[in-house]
């Protein structure tokens, strides 16, 4: 399936000089929507996953499609204050600042196989901090896995550590 042909581009969103990677078009489309899940599932190669680590927002879409598929749990990645339980955070720099992510306590186990998703790479900051939240908790990180991966800005250096798979590259 041509899923670039799903994508559009918008440009000067959400500032100017920006060109946004819309994947809506892919998403509202059942058809599209699972073969897409279906084309991410493939770049596992038939690991095994315990959990599937998803980070807030876009993460939250095909991550608990692709743990259905692998018959493991989802673990939700957030940005402050929206996790009720016990947790822990993760603090990364951004171009101008910094942001934090957070994740329960008990979401991983000491030895689980964590498939990190989100829906795109972009910088690698956001993917960093969640696989140093998923490794205090004595996860090991099998695999991130990206929808689409923007080459241009060579976020994979930040998680070169681990392997990394994505369906599209920009």
């Amino acid at each position: 399936m041509d899923f670039k042909s799903f994508i559009r581009d918008v440009p000067n969103f959400p500032k100017e000089g920006v060109v946004f990677k819309d994947i809506t078009l892919l998403l509202q489309n059942p058809i599209t929507l699972n073969e897409t899940a279906n084309a991410l599932l493939k770049l596992l190669d038939g690991q095994k996953i315990d959990k599937v680590v998803g980070m807030e927002s876009r993460g939250f879409i095909f991550g608990p499609m692709l743990a259905e598929r692998l018959n493991a749990g989802f673990v939700p990645v957030r940005k402050p204050g929206k996790l009720p339980s016990k947790r822990i955070s993760e603090t990364y720099n951004l171009e101008y600042g910094t942001d934090t992510l957070e994740i329960h306590l008990d979401a991983i186990e000491k030895g689980d196989k964590v498939l990190i998703h989100d829906d795109v790479m972009a910088t690698g900051g956001t993917a960093n901090a969640a696989c140093k939240l998923v490794e205090k908790l004595g996860g090991e990180i099998v695999q991130c896995n990206f929808l689409i991966e923007l080459t241009f800005l060579n976020g994979v250096s930040k998680i070169k550590d681990y392997p990394v798979k994505s369906l599209l590259k920009y």
